[in-house]
């Protein structure tokens, strides 16, 4: 009975320690986070009555903050630089390939196409979690993003949530079409108006592969029930998305070229479509909100998924 409540001791502080490395990096293998400077002199707070989803900062230009005001998205034309993907799409191969294995770094495969092309970038459709990865998590901590996100979130930015996707090309089974859906879905933090997603294009990123398709002005309205929804007689089990869409609603398919970002906000209805050509279509993405107390919040973590 002694040696069972031993075992059941150490079994408890092991847990004990995986929630600390998780909430706390600097207890993890990667570098402790940093303090990453933005050109963007941010307010603490909105403008008074005209501004709701955007701070006074010296970056966006009004003609911006309105669009993202009755939009919910912002799209910053080549932000990431050709070296900086590059790097990001040797990483993403190197943890592919096993050659480097970040802890707490979650790999969705789709195991029937190992017989095929082995343990490979053909295979893998999304690097999830990757923060303790030092080399994809520069991602996050980008001034080019950084300076952005400040506008939405404010100073101090925490990371919550960062994502590789390539997108495989897809069979009749739409395995990798992602529903409509909010991302705020996921994320018990508030408010809704201080999270911003950032989703860069790694590649061209169009209609026939798989491109993020939004409807602009959903940010406005409430978050939506969300499941497992039915799809055209197929139930996709790898994504949540809206059980109740309004069909009436415009969508807008956003054509990226690489290195484009898009900035969104979390109550934004979004998804992407399946990628009906032979390559690879990839993004990082990542989502933040302000937290004032969170001592770790200076460096930026997460992007947002299409």
């Amino acid at each position: 009975m002694e040696r069972l409540g031993e075992r059941l001791g150490e079994r408890s502080a092991a847990r004990l320690e995986t929630l600390l490395r998780h909430l706390s990096p600097r207890l993890g293998a990667a570098p402790a986070p940093i303090s990453i400077p933005t050109s963007a002199q941010v307010s603490a707070v909105p403008h008074s009555g005209r501004f709701c989803y955007t701070l006074d900062n010296d970056l966006l230009s009004t003609e911006q903050r309105q669009f993202y005001e009755d939009n919910g998205y912002l799209l910053i034309k080549n932000l990431v630089s050709d070296e900086d993907i590059e790097r990001f799409r040797k990483e993403f191969t190197r943890i592919c390939k096993r050659e480097v294995k970040p802890p707490g770094v979650m790999i969705m495969k789709d195991e029937s196409l190992r017989s095929q092309f082995g343990q490979s970038e053909k295979v893998v459709n999304k690097v999830q979690d990757f923060q303790e990865d030092e080399e994809l998590f520069r991602y996050c901590t980008l001034p080019e993003i950084l300076k952005y996100v400040e506008c939405f979130t404010g100073p101090n930015i925490m990371a919550m949530h960062t994502m590789l996707i390539n997108k495989l090309p897809d069979s009749d089974k739409q395995t990798f079409l992602h529903p409509m859906h909010q991302d705020l879905h996921y994320f018990p933090f508030r408010p809704a108006s201080r999270i911003v997603c950032a989703w860069t294009a790694m590649e061209r990123a169009h209609q026939d592969n798989g491109c993020l398709v939004v409807q602009p002005g959903t940010h406005k309205t409430a978050l939506k029930p969300h499941g497992y929804p039915e799809l055209e007689g197929k139930t996709n089990k790898l994504f949540h998305g809206l059980l109740d869409e309004d069909e009436k609603i415009p969508k807008v398919h956003l054509v990226m070229e690489k290195g484009d970002t898009v900035f969104f906000h979390p109550l934004l209805i979004h998804g992407s479509g399946i990628n009906r050509t032979a390559g690879f279509r990839k993004n990082l993405l990542s989502l933040g909100p302000r937290d004032r107390n969170c001592k770790k919040c200076e460096a930026f973590n997460m992007l947002a998924e299409g």
